[in-house]
């Protein structure tokens, strides 16, 4: 869009990821559930990171994995979120901006430090994260900044950050800004257990401000209180204007005003670290529907990207997206 800034700005948790592997006894030890994220607190973050082999340290969290996807896929991203001015923070604030990432939000001193999140990836690829709030979850409406967001053509919301009042205040606040500005705003419901925890206002958000959500199987069926999927995406497609669901093996689907399409995932030859699969789906999809590719492409480059970043340790991707699309004729 001509009259904005940003292709999608995010707001979300800034945590920095902790990656490294082990095997089931190890996450069996430490009553880590294979496959979930849990909040753990400092003494059990420090304890597991004491106990784990070699890790990575990189910026994440799950909305700024996103962003770094459309930036690798060329678009213009920004990133709202709450650091210390610690180590870990200044590791973030690096790392972000590194990835062609805008990130202007200033560093607190004196409070919780920086978020961290350890994830732990087993032989199968699987990954369990194990998270440290810390001081990201303490954004509110002074971390919002109104330029930012109406100068952007979409707003995307990550889930994970709704289990403070705060952060849902700042949530509706960036909603109202963007829709007083004519922009879309977009939903990750992030994980099933914090869907559990705010069914009903996720659904009071999507009805009433949200255009596109994305959510996995077990996170939209955990929204609509069913075991079947089929049913479960027929409420999604009720509820809001547009909704991107990922299948794992299955694929995705997209539904959009009556219409469905069924996406295939992309080629990979093993699955080494599952790691950022839904947020670079989300990276690709949004980067395709901010450049107006239609939804069946923007699919594609969704499927692209998860296939990309599954291949590698990582939530970040070891080549430009945009490289990868152009060499497979999905954009020219």
């Amino acid at each position: 869009m001509s009259d904005t800034r940003f292709d999608v700005v995010g707001i979300g948790n800034a945590i920095v990821d902790i990656l490294g592997r082990c095997d089931d006894a190890f996450l069996a030890q430490h009553n880590a559930p294979k496959g979930h994220m849990r909040i753990v607190d400092d003494t059990t973050i420090s304890a597991l990171y004491a106990a784990m082999g070699p890790s990575v340290e990189i910026s994440g969290g799950s909305a700024a994995n996103t962003l770094a996807g459309i930036a690798s896929f060329g678009g213009r991203a920004a990133f709202i979120g709450k650091v210390a001015d610690d180590e870990f923070g200044r590791i973030f604030a690096h790392d972000i901006k590194a990835a062609d990432v805008t990130f202007s939000s200033k560093p607190v001193a004196g409070k919780e430090p920086t978020s961290r999140s350890l994830i732990l990836v087993t032989p199968d690829g699987e990954r369990t994260m194990n998270t440290f709030l810390g001081i990201s979850t303490d954004l509110d409406d002074g971390e919002i900044d109104p330029d930012v967001i109406s100068s952007s053509a979409i707003i995307y919301l990550e889930g994970y950050l709704f289990d403070r009042p705060d952060a849902k205040a700042a949530f509706r606040q960036a909603v109202k800004i963007a829709k007083q500005a004519g922009r879309q705003v977009a939903l990750s419901l992030s994980d099933s257990f914090c869907v559990d925890r705010h069914r009903e206002e996720f659904i009071d958000l999507i009805r009433n401000g949200v255009d596109i959500i994305f959510a996995n199987e077990s996170e939209i069926t955990s929204l609509y209180e069913t075991s079947d999927f089929e049913i479960a995406a027929q409420n999604a497609g009720r509820d809001t204007r547009l909704a991107a669901l990922t299948r794992s093996a299955k694929g995705s689907v997209i539904l959009s005003e009556g219409r469905r399409l069924e996406i295939p995932v992309a080629p990979v030859d093993k699955v080494i670290d599952s790691t950022g699969a839904g947020d670079l789906y989300a990276a690709g999809f949004l980067y395709g529907i901010s450049a107006g590719l239609g939804l069946e492409t923007s699919g594609k480059l969704g499927s692209l990207a998860a296939a990309e970043i599954i291949s590698h340790m990582g939530a970040r991707p070891n080549a430009p997206l945009e490289k990868i699309a152009r060499a497979q004729g999905i954009i020219n």
